[in-house]
């Protein structure tokens, strides 16, 4: 996810980079002949795509860091659970009925 989110990043910032940078009174994106309609919506429409990059970025990144404190988690309770496993004395033989006299 975070790499998705940073190649709709990257693709957002290069369509609104050529355009701000084509400014030679020809309304030409990337080789290209639009109007300044087509061109106003690429750059809505790229606009929409680094934030949508962003969003997903940012979730993506949430649910790893989730994902490794629950692994820390469960490690230091499987070591918790095997050192009182470590420390619980062996279980007795069991007793034969002689015995209980």
């Amino acid at each position: 996810m975070v790499i998705l989110g940073l190649l709709l990043i990257i693709l957002g910032a290069i369509a609104i980079l050529s355009a701000v940078f084509v400014s030679e009174g020809t309304a030409e994106l990337l080789g290209i002949d639009m109007s300044a309609l087509e061109i106003f919506l690429v750059g809505v429409a790229a606009g929409a795509a680094v934030l949508w990059g962003y969003s997903i970025l940012k979730w993506g990144t949430k649910r790893g860091l989730a994902q490794r404190k629950e692994r820390k988690e469960m490690g230091l309770l499987r070591d918790k659970l095997e050192r009182a496993d470590s420390e619980r004395p062996a279980d007795r033989p069991a007793e034969t009925p002689d015995e209980r006299i």
